[in-house]
């Protein structure tokens, strides 16, 4: 068995492509952490899932699901952050399963990460191309575009500015997140400053609440509302300094979102009262919290509120984009797919014809649904679905990963803390939240049984496809399966 050690990326000649450019970048932290925030996309979040977790999770014990989830991806950060300074792979999860369990696990969690953040990137269109239709329709009276026309326009956007080096990315994200979080917080701050419904009460933090209702449900969204940190180490040598940036940035996203959504779903419980808000959030969730800002901040607010959840769906499309570029270049990289998708724009620094390749397999992942008029809410739904539920397997087999490498290659400035109890502590976690998962699959997707089925099986396909491709390199092409993350 090879030894593991790590990989830069001017290592990279064993593909063929070491005269060639390579993916580099200037972002600093703040913009590598609203890169990362912007695929959390904090106006949906908001606006779409707090009212799901208060309404059909855990009721006024919501802010509580969000602190739990919070507190396991610090203790998964602890072993993360430490791999990601020994280990400078941009391959994130893909290269950090590899280290740890093998080479075949990680090739079938790498073709499942792709499965993920596609997933995600085909959601994004069809949720942006739906609320844009309603938006000028319903609200401003406007023609009625078909949601898919909406959104392969925003598939060009995005495809052009996936061409760019990350750093315009990263500009144009930075102004669209500071936004988002500028209207949740003056929603917040209106209904601290007329005090909520009738007066604040703390009872959403007593441990009755928050194992009240449907805990397992609350935990399982509250978890997917931190969707994206993986990003912070796909992106590592586009970043300035990345041992320093990476796990400031990745620790800083943990904890603001964690502050932001909290917050804000405790701040939705005082504007309803803890009386009545499961029932107004449970009876119409993707409405209550625009008609709470209307009655808190004023019509102006819901009408910016509005327009920025159609900004935070383009920002978390073209953040999910380009992860899953990344994720091709990587594969390229490595020699797993076509090494074309490895070439970087001597220019840009970035990978183009990975980015272009995402565009193209994502108009041709959309056509279907246009042709057959598939219906956009069920798509986004579905979708949505498979991504949350693909990256909590993912997190659970990283996690298991992690201290599995830490312990065998013992770095001399790793503790018991980083290498071993909080790995562990993280992994019991997340385990818990794949079973939860498992349970309420249906939920998460909004979907029949033979849905419900038909998408497991899209799920842990795509990884026994990457097993058996790994197994298949293994045996017939041992140089390729050596490349398998760069180890």
């Amino acid at each position: 068995m090879s030894s593991v050690r790590p990989v830069t990326e001017t290592e990279v000649p064993s593909v063929g492509v070491a005269s060639e450019p390579q993916l580099r970048g200037n972002l600093s932290m703040f913009h590598l952490l609203f890169t990362v925030l912007a695929f959390n996309a904090p106006m949906a979040v908001v606006v779409g899932f707090i009212p799901l977790v208060v309404g059909y999770g855990n009721g006024i014990g919501a802010p509580m699901a969000f602190v739990a989830a919070g507190v396991i991806l610090a203790l998964f950060a602890a072993g993360f952050t430490t791999m990601a300074r020994h280990l400078p792979n941009p391959g994130g999860f893909y290269a950090y399963i590899t280290a740890g369990l093998g080479r075949v696990v990680g090739l079938g969690s790498s073709f499942l990460a792709l499965l993920c953040y596609y997933a995600i990137t085909l959601s994004c269109y069809a949720y942006f191309g739906l609320v844009l239709k309603s938006l000028i329709h319903d609200r401003y009276h406007g023609p009625a575009i078909s949601w898919w026309l909406w959104g392969l326009a925003l598939v060009a956007v995005v495809g052009v500015l996936g061409y760019f080096k990350l750093d315009v990315s990263a500009r144009i994200l930075s102004v669209v997140l500071v936004c988002e979080v500028v209207i949740v917080l003056v929603y917040d701050a209106s209904v601290v400053s007329k005090g909520g419904a009738s007066g604040f009460s703390l009872s959403s933090f007593t441990p009755h609440a928050a194992l009240s209702g449907s805990t397992g449900i609350a935990l399982l969204f509250a978890i997917l509302c931190f969707g994206g940190f993986e990003a912070t180490t796909i992106f590592r040598d586009e970043v300035r300094d990345p041992d320093r940036t990476v796990p400031r940035a990745t620790y800083l996203f943990i904890g603001l979102v964690t502050l932001l959504y909290a917050g804000s779903a405790w701040l939705l419980i005082q504007a309803y009262g803890t009386d009545k808000v499961v029932a107004a959030t449970a009876a119409n969730p993707t409405q209550s919290f625009m008609d709470s800002a209307a009655a808190y901040s004023g019509r102006v607010v819901v009408d910016l509120a509005t327009v920025l959840l159609t900004t935070s769906i383009f920002a978390a499309a073209l953040s999910s984009h380009n992860i899953t570029a990344r994720y091709l270049y990587n594969l390229g990289a490595d020699g797993i797919l076509h090494k074309g998708l490895s070439k970087v724009h001597p220019r840009q620094g970035a990978p183009y014809r990975a980015s272009l390749v995402t565009t193209v397999t994502t108009v041709l992942g959309l056509a279907p649904f246009v042709i057959f008029a598939a219906d956009p809410t069920l798509l986004y739904a579905t979708l949505s679905g498979v991504f949350g539920y693909a990256l909590i397997v993912l997190l659970l087999v990283t996690g298991v990963a992690i201290p599995v490498y830490l312990r065998r290659t013992r770095p001399s400035d790793t503790n018991v803390w980083k290498s071993v109890v909080a790995p562990v502590l993280a992994l019991t976690g997340l385990a818990v939240s794949l079973v939860l998962a498992t349970q309420n699959f249906s939920t998460l997707i909004s979907g029949s049984k033979s849905l419900t089925n038909g998408m497991f099986a899209l799920v842990y396909g795509t990884f026994v496809v990457g097993v058996i491709t790994a197994l298949v390199y293994r045996r017939s092409r041992p140089d390729v399966y050596e490349r398998i993350g760069r180890q």
